[in-house]
């Protein structure tokens, strides 16, 4: 307020992680903008049908009212404003440019990166608001997985010659974590045993979390997802006994299950009424009776809610602080979105909590969660150098569609999930790992689960270094012969893909070629020496901890030469 009010832009672009509060910065300065009448009227443009009547409801409680219903005509007296969609400016254009040139308007545009979701929408908003008085840009995700331009975002351009959005007012998940403002987000990861049959008849099994192809990866992650195996169930059940952990500081503390499809959701939901013997409010699509059931779901004390996809973004329900990712969308957009449903706090020491898949393209996600992005509109050209967004577009499109029709792709799927089953992994905090593999249902899965509901951030880091030094010690109290999971601790036990391991593999390679120089042994010999030395299979089936114990190996032994 204070940078605005002192400057007085046209355009305002302020970019806040979810939970922060834009709309009620955003109202406030409308009611300031118009009681000095620096504007007579107020225009909300926002993603969804739901959206829309969330801020009319919003701006009511201020004493500015907006129709969420207008479509066509002049505007009835007693209203201050319109709420419409980005798809409902798109369709008339000149009828919201009319608006804007007949009275002097303040338009909101929230959670603005949705403008670049097609060519037509960001060209009718350009045509539709660029007349207007004053223009603030809200958004929680800055960053798109397209180079479109944001209408109304300056970009400027970095020493490296790309351009990147440039925010006038940025307040970062970080930030707001150390105001008290957020929920910590305590990520609580499950791997497992996945078996499926491919397209060409063949059975394939593998474990998530272990360095595998692309197509593996996404396979694996659908066989894990799949209500018919035991992944679900377990991860279900722990994502429950959780919730109840968590009601015991936050009485109404709800959960949220993120579907991939409608099919999906209902069998999720499901197993919830199984699990918990109650119903779960089950959300589709984005109609009007869609977003009655969220208000009803929001108001009530119930424990689950099951959603298909849209609901990962715009859906404002404070008390929802469990979720499961059950969804195989893999863009760091629609995951910043996702997490932001669970983080806005109510009052301090509200921690929330997520449950994953072991994927490592996840993980690295909630590694990041204080890494804060700006919208990049030229791709890096370096050879070889991939963008880490580039592939996402697609994606966005499919979990943003405000239909969540059957198209059929599930039954299309080259392949066909046999059996999971699901293993506890780790918990991610804060960018550090915690905690070694544990059945479910065990004390170890068990000790991580009862973590308190209210607890400042710093309590939770040195709580989870509690609950891990206890782990290892009763591991440790055991024979060997018991151990049948991995037991070691997270940090040791690095998920990476596949790419990273080849990536490993090229840099041994490279360093016993280096020492075949040195030391006049041929490669043959060198590798056998290491396998010895450090134990572990051939490099082409070594982990990626072997791998990197050989490369350390071949170092020591060339400074030794030296």
């Amino acid at each position: 307020m204070d940078r605005y009010i002192q400057e007085q832009p046209r355009d305002f672009l302020a970019v806040a992680t979810p939970g922060a509060g834009k709309t009620t910065f955003a109202l406030t300065l409308a009611s300031w903008l118009l009681h000095h009448h620096v504007v007579q009227q107020v225009t909300v443009v926002a993603p969804t049908e739901h959206l829309k009547k969330q801020w009319a409801e919003a701006a009511a409680r201020v004493g500015i009212k907006l129709d969420p219903e207008y479509s066509a005509g002049p505007l009835s007296r007693e209203y201050h404003g319109v709420a419409v969609t980005y798809a409902g400016v798109g369709v008339r254009p000149m009828l919201h440019r009319n608006r804007v040139e007949q009275r002097k308007t303040l338009v909101i545009l929230d959670e603005i990166h949705h403008a670049g979701d097609s060519k037509s929408w960001g060209e009718a908003c350009l045509e539709a608001f660029e007349p207007a008085t004053r223009r603030l840009a809200l958004t929680g995700t800055p960053f798109r997985s397209d180079t479109n331009p944001i209408p109304f975002v300056a970009y400027e351009e970095g020493n490296d010659g790309i351009r990147r959005s440039a925010a006038d007012y940025t307040y970062g998940y970080g930030s707001a974590l150390g105001d008290g403002v957020v929920r910590p987000v305590i990520f609580l990861s499950y791997s497992g045993n996945m078996r499926w049959r491919t397209k060409a008849g063949d059975e394939i099994a593998a474990r998530l979390g272990e360095p595998m192809t692309k197509d593996a990866v996404s396979q694996a992650w659908r066989t894990a997802l799949d209500p018919r195996g035991d992944w679900m169930p377990n991860v279900l059940q722990a994502a429950d006994r959780r919730l109840g952990e968590v009601r015991k500081a936050i009485p109404d503390a709800g959960g949220l299950v993120i579907a991939s499809d409608q099919d999906s959701a209902r069998a999720y939901a499901k197993l919830i009424r199984e699990i918990t013997g109650d119903k779960a409010t089950l959300v589709l699509s984005d109609d009007a009776g869609a977003s009655q059931r969220i208000d009803d779901f929001s108001q009530s004390d119930d424990r689950w809610m099951v959603a298909v996809r849209m609901v990962s973004e715009g859906v404002d329900v404070p008390r929802l602080a469990v979720g499961v990712y059950a969804t195989t969308i893999s863009t760091p957009l629609f995951f910043a979105q996702a997490v932001g449903r669970f983080v806005r706090s109510r009052r301090r020491g509200e921690t929330a909590s997520v449950f994953l898949p072991t994927v490592p393209d996840l993980l690295t996600f909630a590694n990041e969660m204080e890494v804060e992005r700006d919208h990049v509109l030229d791709k890096p050209k370096k050879q070889g150098e991939e963008d880490p967004y580039a592939e996402s577009e697609k994606e966005m499109d499919e979990a943003n569609k405000q239909e969540d029709e059957d198209t059929g792709e599930q039954d299309m799927l080259p392949f066909e999930a046999l059996e999971s089953d699901a293993v506890f992994d780790r918990v991610l905090y804060d960018g550090a790992e915690f905690g070694m593999q544990a059945h479910p249902g065990s004390e170890e899965e068990q000790d991580y689960l009862g973590i308190p509901g209210l607890l400042e951030p710093d309590q939770v880091q040195m709580l989870l270094q509690k609950r891990q030094a206890r782990q290892i010690a009763h591991s440790k109290k055991k024979p060997a012969e018991e151990a049948d999971l991995l037991e070691l601790p997270a940090e040791r036990r690095p998920v990476v893909s596949h790419k990273e391991l080849l990536e490993l593999r090229k840099q041994l390679n490279t360093m016993v070629g280096a020492y075949v120089h040195q030391s006049g042994k041929p490669h043959g010999v060198i590798h056998t020496e290491l396998r010895r030395t450090c134990g572990g299979p051939p490099s082409a089936e070594a982990t990626a901890g072997q791998l990197r114990q050989r490369i350390a190996k071949v170092q020591e032994w060339a400074t030794r030469m030296k």
